[in-house]
């Protein structure tokens, strides 16, 4: 035991003395490199650097949309094929016209205070039970008190060229909106309150999901309606109140990306023009965008009138017929009264 407990000292004074002993000193280590300096980007150069990444995310998204149209199904085809010949058509009946204020079509103050009822003070549809019946009723006046926001939102087919398109035809259209109402509306890139989707007849069978984002709550016919969009229907428009409120809040349009040029031009007028609040459609509105007979593809004076008759002060939302009739022909006279 004393044997071992000399050589446990004996290894901890070698310890001792080793801790003592001064350290050998480490090399410093050598200095990094200097970086090489990079020259500052002129702002020209700045610019080019965002033009090029822009134009290279551009090309993506149209390599996607070529991706996307290729992978379109039959029936996608078949839509497009079907609204070409329908527009072939019509043109040929003489229909799908521009003029805004023809003269073979006159009317007279009391013409337009009834086409506003029409228009205006009826539903197309009826909710019965869950679903969405044909079926005319007198409805409140309604229209909206914020700002009309329209927000083109378009499928993955849609490629930048024609997004662009859309956007600007959108943008001129919601001015002229603006104008003939007296109510402020404009094209909105985000945050918009009248959604316009843009999409394929296979993008449109998807849509459920968002629909449900853009409208919480939206009924399900409703969704049902729009995903499973006959073909007759070229386009259409679902607008929106809180509760029972007769001040919209929220609105979403569908127009086919399938359609010509004419038809999609007029299904953005006749749905933008809804959107305000002239929900119906009249066999007895004319010269009007607001008849399923087609005649006019193109907001008319006609249809101005009525939209600035929507938005008069001397209207609230919540009118009935009753209330509002009065009112209306007044605001007709004035506004025939007026130069054209």
């Amino acid at each position: 035991m004393m044997k071992e407990a000399r050589v446990l000292a004996g290894l901890a004074a070698a310890l001792m003395l080793a801790a003592c002993e001064p350290a050998e000193t480490p090399a410093e280590p050598l200095p990094a490199p200097p970086a090489p300096e990079m020259p500052a980007l002129s702002e020209a150069e700045r610019q080019a650097q965002l033009r090029e990444a822009r134009a290279e995310r551009n090309r993506a998204a149209n390599r996607a949309a070529i991706l996307a149209s290729a992978r379109a199904s039959d029936a996608s085809q078949t839509q497009r094929d079907y609204y070409a010949r329908m527009e072939r058509t019509l043109l040929a009946q003489g229909k799908l016209r521009h003029d805004r204020d023809p003269s073979d079509a006159a009317f007279d103050a009391e013409t337009l205070a009834q086409n506003f009822v029409r228009i205006a003070l009826r539903d197309e549809y009826s909710r019965r039970d869950g679903a969405l019946l044909a079926e005319e009723r007198p409805a409140p006046l309604r229209r909206w008190s914020a700002p009309v926001l329209f927000q083109p939102e378009f499928g993955a087919s849609i490629d930048l060229g024609h997004q662009r398109a859309w956007r600007a035809e959108v943008a001129d259209y919601a001015a002229r909106l603006s104008q003939a109402s007296g109510h402020p509306a404009r094209l909105e890139p985000q945050d918009g309150n009248v959604i316009v989707l843009i999409l394929s007849e296979d993008e449109r069978r998807r849509i459920g999901p968002r629909l449900a984002e853009l409208v919480p709550g939206i009924p399900p016919e409703d969704v049902a309606i729009l995903t499973d969009l006959p073909p007759a229907i070229a386009c259409t428009v679902f607008a929106y109140s809180e509760g029972a409120s007769p001040v919209y809040a929220r609105a979403v349009a569908v127009v086919r990306a399938e359609l010509p040029p004419l038809l999609r031009q007029s299904c953005i007028h006749e749905e933008l023009a809804q959107a305000m609040g002239l929900a119906n459609d009249s066999p007895a509105a004319r010269p009007s965008i607001f008849n399923d007979d087609e005649e006019f593809a193109l907001l008319t004076r006609h249809d101005e009138l009525l939209l600035r008759m929507l938005y008069d002060p001397r209207l609230r939302p919540g009118m009935t017929e009753a209330e509002a009739l009065p009112i209306l022909r007044r605001i007709a006279a004035e506004l025939l009264a007026q130069p054209a």
